[in-house]
């Protein structure tokens, strides 16, 4: 559940509250029980790093994956060679 951030339009008190995505926005002030209790728009507190993002997800640079270049691990052929057919 995401954490949303609130300000009091009448006495200026800043809130948070842990609501679900669905839920009613709140309205009264838990500090002066008036009905001006607004939502505020603010930044997510959390990156996603690593391989599987979009390629211009957090794009910075020349870089393409912010986790950066990664190799295929490399298969090995066993003791046959990989020209039989357990491969």
């Amino acid at each position: 559940m995401p954490i949303y951030e609130y300000q009091c339009n009448a006495c200026g008190h800043e809130h948070e509250a842990l609501q679900k995505l669905g839920a009613e926005p709140l309205v009264i002030c838990p500090a002066c029980n008036e009905a001006e209790l607004k939502k505020k728009i603010s930044a997510a507190g959390f990156r996603l790093k690593g391989g599987g993002w979009y390629e211009t997800d957090f794009k910075s640079g020349n870089k393409k994956n912010v986790a950066g270049e990664s190799k295929a691990p490399e298969k090995s052929g066993g003791g046959c060679g990989g020209s039989c057919a357990c491969h």
